[in-house]
């Protein structure tokens, strides 16, 4: 898939997870772009997404499912460059029992570790 094609799939998650939380478009429409507003709000809106992406397990960021979908979803020229970024990131969730917390800490690590190739609803 195109990173277009990523995005137009991903609306009804954002649609979704924008209503359960509680946010607005200007709070949570350029976090790819880099702006992560630190907010309870925006967290757990982060960690719908990922629910609503199979990327979390037993209240977890699952590690295994994020490369699973960077397989299945990036385009090829994406791919290792977003994998690595999961792997630099991916010990981040742990410092937080929270999942909202992990998964916003974890996302905004990805986008500072690699902003070019950053995907997000």
């Amino acid at each position: 898939m195109t990173r277009q094609q990523i995005k137009n799939s991903s609306k009804m998650l954002k649609k979704n997870c924008m209503g359960k939380n509680d946010v607005t478009e200007d709070m949570v429409g350029e976090i790819d772009k880099g702006k992560f507003i630190e907010d309870k709000n925006v967290m757990c809106y982060i960690a719908c997404i990922y629910q609503m992406s199979q990327l979390v397990k037993n209240n977890k960021l699952n590690y295994e499912a994020s490369i699973k979908q960077v397989d299945l979803m990036f385009p090829p020229d994406m791919k290792e460059a977003m994998k690595a970024s999961i792997e630099n990131c991916k010990d981040i969730s742990k410092k937080y029992k929270d999942i909202c917390e992990a998964s916003y800490w974890t996302a905004k690590c990805i986008y500072d570790d690699n902003p070019k190739n950053f995907i997000f609803a």
